[in-house]
């Protein structure tokens, strides 16, 4: 591997990709510790130590790579662009005139890229609004006295919502130039270095706290878990199912085409790590609803009893089969079955032993629907993994390897190879892995 990556440099084309994404990548980690105009760096520090990562807040600041809980200039990270993503990929299926500008091509698939880009804006101020809303009121920091934003007028208010929904433009404009000039997807490889860039400080301080020699079987212990589970993670990101089609052969003059074979590739885990954000977003609203109405009634106390900590049987089981629910709802509504099968009529494929249309629409639901299930049940017990080692270790919000975490930079480690693979070997050298 290390030959293939001075391999990699040596080649002046895929060398300037490389030290571009370095070079963005850099930036984006510099405007992550910057704090944004009118908050107090040194009471921000202070009500930071100690205070628990979990939840959706919890969930945004690992996407932002810690720079949500600073109120820094890039404190929204790319969350918002990658909520207008979702939301889009979901409204192309309920709204014809989106699904028409999908079927168009490039042209369409532009038009819906400029549609998410609107929506990051308004996204963006709105998350903005209400973050700089929490923080003045003291529910950012639960418990902490400081005064984080001394100045709580409206104009200071203001420009902390501009400075911070410009900041989330700016990593957006980045995000695509690493796709058009860089390595791998823009916005992926920054979700990867926001992610990685929380792990030597979560791992240390696993070692900290531990107490079996002065914690270093704590954390010889978590490193072997994690390792376990990138492996697992690896394997089943990597599995799918090959469905074989086979084209028929046209005879077009005296030529012959077609009577090819190829395959259609489902995968085991075709939802990715969407279930996982949806289901993590939806857990948290109850305590968000108990948290701004400040409720003191029965259904308030369980929800906090019950949904507060992730030691809780309760909020296992609901995020487990939120996660598996997800799961079969993102699958149903990305793939479509009658689609493929049409599609694949229309070009004279069919599926060996399958008569084309509606027989192979049922096939084709059979075979997602069986390899769904142990896709979604791999999701949500990879998503539990916070909650073990919350009970195991202790960790809380800082357990380095946690279901989300653990998706995202295997799935954007494993991209980003294929890619420097595939421009190795088309200048004829090794693969990037032997």
């Amino acid at each position: 591997m290390l030959t293939a990556f001075a391999r990699a440099f040596q080649t002046p084309d895929l060398r300037k990709k490389l030290l571009f994404t370095l070079g963005i990548v850099v930036l984006f980690r510099f405007g992550a510790h910057i704090p944004t105009p009118g908050v107090s760096y040194q009471n921000v520090q202070e009500c930071v130590a100690g205070q628990d990562s979990s939840g959706l807040f919890g969930l945004i600041n690992m996407f932002s790579g810690g720079a949500l809980m600073q109120l820094t200039i890039f404190a929204l990270g790319i969350m918002p662009y990658i909520t207008a993503s979702i939301i889009l990929q979901l409204l192309v299926v309920v709204i014809p005139r989106l699904e028409a500008l999908k079927k168009e091509g490039q042209s369409g698939q532009a038009k819906i890229t400029q549609y998410t880009r609107y929506l990051t804006v308004a996204l963006s101020v709105l998350q903005a609004t209400g973050l700089v809303a929490t923080a003045r009121s003291g529910q950012l920091f639960p418990g902490c006295t400081a005064d984080i934003i001394p100045n709580d007028s409206i104009f200071t208010a203001v420009v902390m919502v501009v400075c911070m929904t410009a900041g989330t433009v700016l990593l957006m404009w980045l995000g695509e130039l690493i796709t058009d000039r860089g390595i791998g997807n823009g916005m992926s490889m920054l979700m990867f270095v926001s992610i990685a860039a929380g792990f030597p400080g979560s791992l240390w301080a696993i070692k900290t706290s531990g107490e079996l020699a002065d914690g270093w079987i704590e954390f010889g212990v978590v490193v072997a878990c994690g390792l376990a589970i990138v492996g697992l993670v690896v394997f089943v990101e990597l599995a799918q199912r090959r469905i074989p089609v086979q084209y028929a052969k046209r005879m077009i003059g005296r030529r012959s085409y077609g009577g090819t074979s190829t395959y259609i590739p489902l995968k085991v885990n075709q939802a990715g790590v969407i279930p996982v954000i949806f289901a993590s977003s939806l857990l948290y609203i109850p305590l968000l609803l108990v948290q701004f109405t400040d409720s003191t009634a029965g259904w308030a106390d369980w929800i906090r009893r019950n949904f507060q900590t992730m030691d809780s049987p309760t909020y296992l089981i609901t995020y487990f089969l939120l996660i598996v629910f997800f799961a079969f709802f993102y699958v149903a509504i990305t793939f479509n079955p009658e689609e493929v099968a049409e599609n694949m009529k229309k070009y004279g494929g069919f599926i060996p032993g399958i008569r084309a249309g509606r027989p192979t629409v049922e096939y084709l639901s059979y075979v997602l629907n069986r390899i769904t299930w142990p896709g979604s049940l791999y999701l949500g017990l990879v998503a539990l993994v916070p909650a073990v080692a919350l009970i195991m270790f202790n960790a809380q919000g800082d357990f380095p390897f946690g279901g989300t975490s653990v998706l995202i930079i295997v799935g954007v480690g494993l991209e980003t190879v294929r890619q420097i693979e595939s421009q190795l070997h088309q200048r004829n050298y090794e693969g990037f892995l032997r």
